[in-house]
Protein backbone atom coordinates (compact mmCIF):
# COMPACT_ATOMS: atom_id res chain seq x y z
CA UNK A 1 0.00 0.00 0.00
CA UNK A 2 1.38 3.37 -0.97
CA UNK A 3 1.87 6.23 2.06
CA UNK A 4 -1.12 8.01 2.70
CA UNK A 5 -1.09 11.31 4.20
CA UNK A 6 -3.59 11.88 7.17
CA UNK A 7 -6.84 13.87 7.19
CA UNK A 8 -5.75 18.19 7.62
CA UNK A 9 -5.07 19.46 11.42
CA UNK A 10 -3.94 22.51 13.10
CA UNK A 11 0.10 23.19 12.94
CA UNK A 12 1.57 22.67 16.17
CA UNK A 13 2.72 25.82 18.49
CA UNK A 14 5.68 26.66 20.38
CA UNK A 15 4.63 27.59 24.16
CA UNK A 16 5.66 30.42 25.62
CA UNK A 17 9.30 30.73 26.26
CA UNK A 18 9.95 27.69 24.41
CA UNK A 19 11.82 26.89 20.56
CA UNK A 20 11.83 24.08 18.69
CA UNK A 21 15.04 22.01 18.43
CA UNK A 22 16.48 20.68 15.33
CA UNK A 23 18.37 17.72 15.17
CA UNK A 24 20.72 16.62 12.29
CA UNK A 25 23.72 13.95 11.73
CA UNK A 26 25.99 14.96 8.96
CA UNK A 27 27.87 18.17 8.25
CA UNK A 28 26.53 17.51 4.80
CA UNK A 29 22.77 17.87 6.06
CA UNK A 30 23.26 20.68 8.24
CA UNK A 31 25.72 22.52 5.71
CA UNK A 32 22.33 22.41 3.26
CA UNK A 33 19.46 22.69 5.99
CA UNK A 34 20.75 25.28 8.58
CA UNK A 35 21.49 28.32 6.62
CA UNK A 36 17.99 28.47 5.19
CA UNK A 37 16.76 28.88 8.56
CA UNK A 38 19.41 31.76 9.46
CA UNK A 39 21.62 29.12 11.60
CA UNK A 40 25.39 29.09 11.14
CA UNK A 41 26.27 25.43 10.22
CA UNK A 42 29.56 25.56 10.87
CA UNK A 43 31.02 24.68 14.81
CA UNK A 44 31.63 21.53 16.50
CA UNK A 45 29.13 18.85 16.90
CA UNK A 46 26.52 18.77 20.26
CA UNK A 47 26.58 21.98 20.76
CA UNK A 48 23.57 24.30 20.66
CA UNK A 49 23.12 26.35 17.72
CA UNK A 50 20.43 29.15 17.42
CA UNK A 51 19.05 31.78 15.01
CA UNK A 52 19.14 35.06 14.38
CA UNK A 53 15.70 35.71 15.72
CA UNK A 54 16.20 33.82 18.93
CA UNK A 55 13.23 31.43 17.83
CA UNK A 56 14.74 28.12 16.93
CA UNK A 57 17.78 26.21 18.12
CA UNK A 58 19.55 23.34 16.26
CA UNK A 59 22.08 20.59 16.85
CA UNK A 60 24.75 18.48 14.94
CA UNK A 61 25.31 15.15 16.06
CA UNK A 62 26.92 12.93 13.96
CA UNK A 63 25.93 10.01 12.01
CA UNK A 64 24.31 7.02 13.84
CA UNK A 65 22.48 6.00 17.03
CA UNK A 66 25.44 6.80 19.89
CA UNK A 67 25.91 10.35 18.15
CA UNK A 68 22.15 10.60 18.10
CA UNK A 69 21.55 9.87 21.42
CA UNK A 70 24.38 11.47 23.06
CA UNK A 71 24.23 14.60 21.05
CA UNK A 72 20.55 15.15 21.30
CA UNK A 73 20.56 14.62 25.57
CA UNK A 74 23.68 16.78 25.45
CA UNK A 75 21.12 19.69 24.77
CA UNK A 76 17.53 19.26 24.67
CA UNK A 77 16.44 20.76 27.91
CA UNK A 78 12.29 20.18 28.24
CA UNK A 79 12.48 23.92 30.01
CA UNK A 80 13.71 25.48 26.94
CA UNK A 81 12.56 23.50 24.06
CA UNK A 82 9.01 22.98 22.77
CA UNK A 83 9.51 19.85 20.37
CA UNK A 84 12.58 17.89 18.65
CA UNK A 85 12.49 17.78 14.61
CA UNK A 86 15.01 15.30 13.46
CA UNK A 87 15.50 15.85 9.65
CA UNK A 88 18.01 14.17 7.05
CA UNK A 89 17.90 11.83 4.31
CA UNK A 90 16.89 8.52 4.08
CA UNK A 91 16.51 5.38 1.90
CA UNK A 92 13.31 4.20 0.02
CA UNK A 93 12.52 0.74 0.75
CA UNK A 94 11.21 -2.18 -1.42
CA UNK A 95 7.41 -1.88 -1.94
CA UNK A 96 6.84 1.23 -0.46
CA UNK A 97 6.37 3.05 -3.80
CA UNK A 98 8.37 6.35 -2.53
CA UNK A 99 10.20 8.02 -5.25
CA UNK A 100 13.62 9.91 -4.75
CA UNK A 101 12.98 13.53 -3.67
CA UNK A 102 9.87 12.68 -2.02
CA UNK A 103 9.30 13.39 1.86
CA UNK A 104 8.25 11.15 4.31
CA UNK A 105 7.01 12.19 8.29
CA UNK A 106 7.53 9.48 10.41
CA UNK A 107 4.43 8.15 11.97
CA UNK A 108 6.47 5.99 14.14
CA UNK A 109 10.66 5.49 14.37
CA UNK A 110 11.82 1.59 15.10
CA UNK A 111 15.05 0.39 16.05
CA UNK A 112 15.12 -2.50 13.02
CA UNK A 113 18.51 -4.41 13.64
CA UNK A 114 19.11 -4.45 17.38
CA UNK A 115 18.50 -8.14 18.13
CA UNK A 116 19.95 -11.18 17.28
CA UNK A 117 20.12 -12.77 13.85
CA UNK A 118 19.46 -16.88 14.15
CA UNK A 119 19.44 -19.71 11.52
CA UNK A 120 18.30 -23.44 11.57
CA UNK A 121 14.72 -24.27 13.00
CA UNK A 122 14.78 -21.43 15.41
CA UNK A 123 16.05 -18.81 12.25
CA UNK A 124 15.36 -15.50 11.40
CA UNK A 125 15.68 -12.24 13.25
CA UNK A 126 14.81 -11.59 17.06
CA UNK A 127 14.23 -8.10 17.81
CA UNK A 128 15.78 -6.70 21.55
CA UNK A 129 11.78 -6.74 22.69
CA UNK A 130 11.41 -10.43 21.41
CA UNK A 131 14.12 -11.21 23.58
CA UNK A 132 12.32 -9.18 26.85
CA UNK A 133 14.68 -6.03 26.41
CA UNK A 134 12.87 -3.32 25.34
CA UNK A 135 14.62 0.17 24.37
CA UNK A 136 11.86 2.59 24.59
CA UNK A 137 9.63 1.16 27.86
CA UNK A 138 8.89 -2.34 26.38
CA UNK A 139 8.79 -1.93 22.48
CA UNK A 140 11.36 -1.04 20.18
CA UNK A 141 9.52 1.49 18.64
CA UNK A 142 9.18 5.31 19.41
CA UNK A 143 6.08 6.85 18.72
CA UNK A 144 5.52 10.31 16.86
CA UNK A 145 3.48 13.13 18.71
CA UNK A 146 0.49 13.19 16.82
CA UNK A 147 0.39 16.84 15.82
CA UNK A 148 3.72 17.25 14.38
CA UNK A 149 2.85 14.00 11.97
CA UNK A 150 0.04 16.22 10.85
CA UNK A 151 1.61 19.46 10.61
CA UNK A 152 4.29 17.82 7.99
CA UNK A 153 1.57 15.81 6.69
CA UNK A 154 -0.22 19.14 5.64
CA UNK A 155 2.92 20.79 4.34
CA UNK A 156 3.79 18.18 1.70
CA UNK A 157 4.74 15.00 3.70
CA UNK A 158 3.92 11.21 3.23
CA UNK A 159 3.62 9.25 6.09
CA UNK A 160 4.95 6.15 7.45
CA UNK A 161 7.09 3.99 9.74
CA UNK A 162 10.77 4.73 9.20
CA UNK A 163 13.30 2.57 10.36
CA UNK A 164 16.88 2.85 12.67
CA UNK A 165 19.64 0.92 11.12
CA UNK A 166 23.06 0.62 11.88
CA UNK A 167 23.74 -1.17 8.96
CA UNK A 168 22.11 -0.08 5.81
CA UNK A 169 20.39 -1.82 3.39
CA UNK A 170 22.79 -2.28 0.12
CA UNK A 171 21.56 -5.55 -1.04
CA UNK A 172 18.18 -6.52 -2.36
CA UNK A 173 17.61 -9.09 0.36
CA UNK A 174 18.60 -7.08 3.42
CA UNK A 175 16.19 -4.18 1.90
CA UNK A 176 13.43 -6.77 1.71
CA UNK A 177 14.00 -8.40 5.58
CA UNK A 178 14.08 -4.63 6.65
CA UNK A 179 10.81 -3.76 4.74
CA UNK A 180 8.68 -6.97 5.63
CA UNK A 181 9.56 -7.22 10.02
CA UNK A 182 9.43 -3.25 10.57
CA UNK A 183 7.13 -2.52 8.06
CA UNK A 184 8.71 0.79 7.64
CA UNK A 185 8.84 2.43 4.18
CA UNK A 186 12.45 4.43 4.49
CA UNK A 187 15.64 3.38 6.16
CA UNK A 188 17.79 5.95 8.18
CA UNK A 189 20.10 5.74 10.89
CA UNK A 190 19.30 8.09 14.10
CA UNK A 191 15.79 8.86 14.11
CA UNK A 192 14.85 5.80 17.10
CA UNK A 193 17.74 6.79 19.27
CA UNK A 194 16.60 10.78 19.18
CA UNK A 195 13.25 10.61 19.79
CA UNK A 196 13.91 7.52 22.20
CA UNK A 197 15.83 10.53 24.06
CA UNK A 198 13.04 12.67 23.66
CA UNK A 199 10.55 10.01 25.23
CA UNK A 200 12.37 9.94 28.30
CA UNK A 201 12.70 13.81 28.67
CA UNK A 202 8.89 14.58 28.09
CA UNK A 203 9.63 16.36 25.02
CA UNK A 204 6.81 15.83 21.70
CA UNK A 205 9.22 15.13 18.74
CA UNK A 206 8.87 13.64 15.15
CA UNK A 207 11.34 12.68 12.31
CA UNK A 208 11.14 13.91 8.52
CA UNK A 209 13.51 12.34 5.91
CA UNK A 210 13.82 13.74 2.49
CA UNK A 211 14.13 9.80 0.18
CA UNK A 212 18.19 10.79 -1.34
CA UNK A 213 18.11 6.41 -3.34
CA UNK A 214 16.34 3.79 -3.00
CA UNK A 215 17.94 0.88 -0.83
CA UNK A 216 18.79 -2.68 -1.75
CA UNK A 217 21.83 -3.35 -4.76
CA UNK A 218 24.34 -0.07 -4.03
CA UNK A 219 25.02 0.74 -7.66
CA UNK A 220 21.20 0.42 -8.39
CA UNK A 221 19.77 3.23 -5.54
CA UNK A 222 19.86 6.08 -7.61
CA UNK A 223 21.19 9.10 -5.39
CA UNK A 224 20.37 12.05 -5.58
CA UNK A 225 21.21 14.38 -2.09
CA UNK A 226 20.60 17.39 -3.66
CA UNK A 227 17.12 16.79 -4.82
CA UNK A 228 16.20 14.90 -1.45
CA UNK A 229 17.49 18.15 0.52
CA UNK A 230 16.00 20.84 -1.07
CA UNK A 231 12.50 19.01 -0.84
CA UNK A 232 13.55 18.33 2.88
CA UNK A 233 14.54 22.50 3.29
CA UNK A 234 10.59 23.06 1.72
CA UNK A 235 8.94 21.13 3.89
CA UNK A 236 10.84 22.18 6.66
CA UNK A 237 10.33 26.08 6.15
CA UNK A 238 6.51 25.62 5.39
CA UNK A 239 5.91 23.98 8.69
CA UNK A 240 8.39 26.59 10.59
CA UNK A 241 6.89 29.46 8.60
CA UNK A 242 3.87 28.61 10.13
CA UNK A 243 4.89 28.05 13.78
CA UNK A 244 6.77 30.86 14.07
CA UNK A 245 5.40 33.22 12.23
CA UNK A 246 7.82 33.49 9.96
Amino acid sequence: MPPVPPEPAQTPKTHAGKRPLLVVASATEAERLLPPLEIDAAGAEWRLLGDKAGTLEAVVTGVGKANSAGGLARVLDPSRHAWVLVAGIGGALPGSQLEIGDVVVGTESVFADEGVQMRGASGGFRSITDLGFGLIGNSDRAGSTPDLVQAFADAGCLTGSIATVSTCSGTDERAKDIRERTGAIVEAMEGAAALGVAARLGVPAVEVRGVSNRTGEREEQGWDLELALSRLNEVIGRVLGEVLGR
